[in-house]
């Protein structure tokens, strides 16, 4: 049972990768706005919890600032590379945060 849900994780990945690179490269502005909209659907639909989406805020911040000083002179192929780079890792996050049954009500309308 672990072998199928390794291989069908591993195919839905390498779909995901081809299905990216095939749409051609979004420029920092646009991942922003998706990353900030996931955030968002995160926490209304209760998957994020205020504190985890206050440390995913932080660091999108983070990398909209490096894009900002980035943007200064022109980018760069390793200056783009750095950005995906660090909106991958973001993305993987909000989806590990939104996963971890960490939620803000405990199942019986009860906050914690």
């Amino acid at each position: 049972m672990k072998t199928l849900t390794l291989i069908a994780a591993t195919a839905a990945l390498a779909l995901s990768a081809g299905a990216a690179s095939a749409q051609g490269w979004a420029r920092p502005d646009e991942r922003q706005a998706m990353l900030d909209a996931r955030i968002e659907d995160g926490v209304r639909s209760g998957r994020l919890t205020w504190r985890e989406a206050r440390e995913l805020r932080a660091e999108q911040r983070q990398i909209q600032r490096l894009a900002w000083r980035y943007r200064q002179d022109g980018m760069s192929g390793w200056e783009r590379a750095d950005l995906d780079r660090r909106f991958d890792h973001l993305s993987m996050r909000i989806r590990a945060e939104s996963h971890d049954y960490d939620r803000y009500g405990d199942g019986y309308g009860y906050r914690r």
